[in-house]
């Protein structure tokens, strides 16, 4: 699935993309100040979050709760040493908890993420749209 949307669409694409078959573990792809946040926001506002404020990049993890009960984990791994920091901190048992993970910078562990998710690829286009890509 491909789709290109402006800001003003933001909510409009969060939403084609939660009507998909998507996996609970999305890795997002793209480079600094494409918007990964602040789409993981949009998808995180349809799914009912009332409190979500900023990216974790200091504290790795934040957590919210959906509106229908659902944990909602928000991950910025831009910070991230190593492989070994993020196991420290029990990464893989958030990705294994059977909550929706959404994961800024998964390149950063790429042998902890699970085989068994959703990759969305983001770029940023020359008019200020975002093409956005779900794999």
């Amino acid at each position: 699935m491909e789709i290109t949307f402006s800001l003003e669409e933001i909510d409009s694409a969060a939403k084609q993309v939660l009507a998909q078959n998507i996996k609970s573990i999305i890795t997002f792809h793209a480079g600094m100040g494409v918007g990964k946040t602040t789409f993981i926001k949009a998808l995180a506002g349809q799914l009912g979050v009332k409190d979500m404020t900023s990216s974790p990049t200091f504290s790795l993890v934040n957590e919210y709760e959906t509106e229908d009960g659902r944990i909602l984990y928000h991950f910025d791994l831009y910070r991230l040493n190593s492989e070994s920091e993020a196991y420290d901190m029990g990464i893989d048992e958030y990705f294994y908890s059977g909550n929706l993970c959404f994961i800024e910078w998964p390149e950063k562990t790429p042998n902890l993420i699970p085989i068994d998710h959703t990759a969305i690829t983001m770029k940023m286009l020359p008019d200020g749209k975002r093409q956005l890509t779900v794999k």
